[in-house]
């Protein structure tokens, strides 16, 4: 599987990778914890998709062409109509442009960070850094949206509350919310015949009853006296329900049939597109459909400093249809109004094509895609100005994006979080949503 990197070549490989490690230990029982200690009974049961464009996808070959401004300015790309009367986008946009009437865009989203890391930050938590920091870097002032929703909302669906795939963004971490709230990567290409969730399905050549076997040996030494007093609090007896739990998850053919895609029908495999992206659209929605609350599909290789037309030609119509696949689907089951869909990245393109025929960092404009969950669709939001520069209308932060996911999952933005010192932070400093996503 290749790898997408941006433009100071750092891999989206994920810097928590959660591996089985001997049989049943690391991350699926860290998972478990977090699903035990964070399980909020009565939380209103709405999920969110959201689709990491990592590197800063263009607003001009997105959803806010400019067909009107210089050459140097609009690309090469031709605007296309959308169900939306008077409302275009880019041309590779083809299947969401035929249903922009169940689609929000937001046009007017800016910040003044215009670096990967400090982008990255901004977007994914709500939070501005506190420091500057380098464009490459891997920052953490703040918890992630994925893994506020693992502490707010827990997991009501018997697998872990917050997934990404195939990496996890670089700010997706918990920071002082601790690592039982960091996702739980699913890393391996679902768009293989062999697709096994790692902690979910013992490792191949592991049979069943080694498994059993195993897990005896582990009960017979457990009769051993323990050092240290039960009553006390002994850390080994409450690892020993995370290792019980994890056993049953291993053994739950329940949870293994969420992950296995190949109980979709070929028909609906193939709108998603045999792709690992459109796989993990349609994985993604199979573990909505299995309770999991907030689920991040890390889809790097949008940093076109270089080449930018080529790149969308032969990337996007794939993207595209990946995406609207998913929409569609959710919609036809009923999903949709309990199933929030935002495409986004750290920021947009600048305005005009550089000597490379690529488009560098700019992060006064961007386009952000909002779906589902009672937001009202067949809108635009916002405006740039007619060359696309800066957003001139309705003009909106981070802040207020993420307090609309934060509302729509049921999470009051406006709460205080407390860090282990004790010392207490607001969830986001400004809890407005923005007001014509909320219906």
């Amino acid at each position: 599987m290749a790898l997408h990197t941006n433009c100071e070549s750092t891999t989206r490989r994920d810097c928590l990778r959660l591996g089985l490690g001997a049989l049943m230990g690391g991350g699926l029982i860290n998972a478990l914890r977090a699903r035990s200690e964070a399980a909020i009974p009565n939380a209103r049961q709405t999920s969110c998709i959201l689709i990491w464009m990592d590197g800063g996808p263009s607003h001009y070959e997105t959803f806010d062409p400019k067909p009107t401004a210089p050459a140097e300015i609009r690309g090469q790309f031709q605007p296309i109509a959308t169900a939306l009367p008077g409302v275009h986008f880019s041309e590779h946009m083809k299947r969401l442009a035929a249903i922009a009437d169940k689609l929000a865009i937001v046009r007017s989203i800016r910040h003044d960070q215009g670096n990967h890391g400090a982008g990255n930050h901004y977007m994914i938590t709500g939070a501005p850094p506190r420091i500057p920091v380098g464009c490459g870097a891997f920052v953490s002032f703040h918890p992630s949206m994925g893994s506020v929703t693992a502490h707010e909302r827990g997991s009501h669906g018997g697998l872990p509350s917050y997934f990404s795939m195939p990496s996890m963004t670089r700010s997706g971490g918990p920071n002082f919310l601790g690592a039982k709230y960091a996702p739980f990567v699913v890393s391996d290409n679902p768009n293989t015949d062999n697709f096994r969730v790692r902690d979910v399905a013992p490792p191949r050549g592991l049979a069943e009853p080694r498994v059993d076997d195993r897990r005896n040996l582990r009960d017979r030494l457990d009769h051993f006296k323990r050092f240290a007093d039960k009553a006390a609090g002994d850390p080994a007896v409450a690892l020993d329900q995370y290792y019980e739990q994890g056993y049953e998850l291993m053994a739950s053919r329940q949870a293994q049939r969420a992950f296995d895609v190949s109980l979709e029908d070929d028909r609906t495999r193939d709108r998603y597109g045999r792709t690992p992206f459109g796989q993990r659209c349609l994985l993604a929605r199979r573990l909505v459909e299995a309770g999991v609350p907030f689920i991040t599909l890390n889809e790097g290789g949008w940093d076109h400093h270089v080449g930018i037309f080529n790149s969308f030609e032969k990337r996007m119509p794939s993207f595209d249809a990946a995406v609207a696949a998913l929409i569609e689907d959710l919609n036809q089951r009923g999903m949709l109004e309990s199933t929030l869909v935002v495409v986004m990245g750290e920021f947009g393109r600048t305005p005009k094509v550089n000597k490379d025929a690529g488009r560098d960092h700019w992060a006064n404009a961007m386009s952000v895609l909002v779906a589902g969950a009672g937001t009202p669709g067949g809108q635009v939001v916002g405006a740039t100005d007619p060359s696309g520069y800066a957003a001139t209308d309705r003009v909106l932060a981070p802040e207020n994006l993420v307090s609309t996911v934060y509302r729509k999952l049921g999470i009051d933005p406006g709460k205080f979080l407390y860090t282990p010192s004790g010392r207490p932070t607001f969830l986001v400093s400004d809890p407005n949503p923005i007001r014509e996503l909320m219906g």
